[in-house]
């Protein structure tokens, strides 16, 4: 069998992935993190609808991955790796989704109860639909259609479903590399869990991530007699100009990242006094740093911890440096890896599109891969409406992404 029998089997079964998708937001799959109820809790309830799912469907290679974790009902964070057999062993094709999501927030923002999907002009609405049951599903589907259709595959298929990516991977991702990991080099790893409304983008590489928080310590006193205190809030203020010169010391360009170039912005700022004829004696207050991986965030430290010396000495106040979140940017994949090119051809067959390798800002767990070396790429055609209320997922996205992983099964 061809691919377009493939994809054709995919075009015709758009009812089952509204369905599919259906049974996947009514297992919310949360985090113990979130203190949800037991019932809403941990990954097993949605790996065991998962594992019947897909034995129903004549895959049954499947191998479950226990991460122990006493927080959620039955103790364990419970990852999944559905095998199909392709004509050769020599490498295998890889889509990693994951299967939890984030809670739903305000209930009031919601048209519709986000754990029961709404289907209208084809968007499926629900919490979880688009982050990441699209990309799960996606590759379910594309899975199926090889077993439906009798097609082999030019090497092994491997489907995997991973626990615990909302909240930093422990139990998830990492655990699966630690423990039992399954991957091999010249593997093609596809991670379906971001990308553009048009599905250009090929996300390779990531930039290294610095939340600064800044306690600014000065001495209050009333409005009206500064000269008896010593006011945080305009230190602080002077030192948020300064770390604007980052940018100037810190100047690369690297054209693979939109925006191409360093950011260092001032963000949250903490209340410091309830009345406004009182001199703050503390201010606190937050930068994102987000640095290209040509620079070591150690060297963008240091520069940090010498606008706060400058501004120490110069205002006598107390600045005090801590993280929120300090993250070096894992390597990139090679703009020229085969799963680059091997996606940016099924994506222009599918989409008629020309996909490009992209970085971005913000991190993802694809950077555990990078990590222990294993060249992925980041891709999926999403309106990018995860997280918030009435997240919703194209219908016609899932039906075309699953087409291109099946292009890229069947190594077309």
């Amino acid at each position: 069998m061809s691919v377009s029998d493939v994809t054709t089997w995919i075009e015709n079964n758009k009812a089952e992935i509204v369905e599919l998708q259906r049974m996947l937001v009514a297992i919310p799959a949360l985090s113990p993190t979130y203190n949800a109820p037991p019932e809403q809790t941990g990954e097993a309830r949605k790996v065991a609808f998962l594992k019947s799912y897909l034995a129903g469907h004549d895959i049954t290679d499947l191998t479950e991955i226990e991460a122990p974790d006493e927080r959620v009902p039955g103790g364990v964070r419970p990852s999944l790796i559905a095998r199909i057999k392709g004509a050769s062993s020599e490498r295998t094709v890889w889509i990693m989704a994951h299967t939890d999501v984030v809670p739903p927030g305000d209930l009031g923002k919601w048209t519709s109860d986000p754990f029961q999907v709404r289907f209208d002009d084809d968007k499926i609405y629900g919490r979880g639909v688009e982050d990441n049951h699209q990309g799960l599903v996606a590759g379910v589907m594309a899975g199926r259609a090889l077993v439906a259709t009798g097609t082999v595959p030019v090497h092994d298929v491997a489907l995997l479903f991973v626990a615990d990516e909302e909240c930093g991977s422990k139990f998830g991702i990492q655990y699966v590399l630690d423990h039992a990991n399954p991957f091999r080099p010249g593997d093609l790893i596809i991670v379906p869990d971001g990308g553009s409304a048009d599905g250009t983008e090929i996300e390779v590489a990531e930039k290294s991530i610095c939340w600064c928080k800044f306690k600014i310590t000065g001495k209050q006193c009333h409005a009206s007699m500064p000269g008896s205190g010593n006011n945080a809030m305009r230190a602080g203020a002077n030192l948020i100009v300064r770390l604007d010169r980052l940018h100037e010391v810190f100047d690369k360009v690297d054209p693979v990242f939109n925006p191409p170039i360093s950011t260092f912005e001032p963000t949250k700022k903490e209340a410091n006094v309830p009345n406004v004829n009182t001199i703050p004696g503390e201010d606190i207050f937050y930068l994102d740093c987000r640095v290209l991986p040509s620079y070591d965030i150690d060297e963008v430290e240091a520069k940090i911890l010498d606008f706060c010396d400058e501004v120490k000495k110069e205002f006598n106040v107390g600045v005090e440096l801590s993280y929120e979140q300090r993250e070096k940017a894992a390597p990139a994949t090679p703009t020229d890896a085969p799963i680059v090119g091997i996606l940016a051809r099924a994506v222009k067959a599918v989409y008629g599109v020309d996909a490009r390798p992209v970085g971005i800002g913000g991190g993802t767990v694809a950077a555990n891969l990078r990590r222990r070396g294993l060249p992925c790429v980041v891709w999926a055609r999403q309106d990018e409406t995860m997280h918030g209320p009435d997240e919703y997922a194209r219908l016609s996205n899932i039906v075309g992404d699953a087409k291109v992983f099946a292009n890229v099964m069947c190594g077309e």
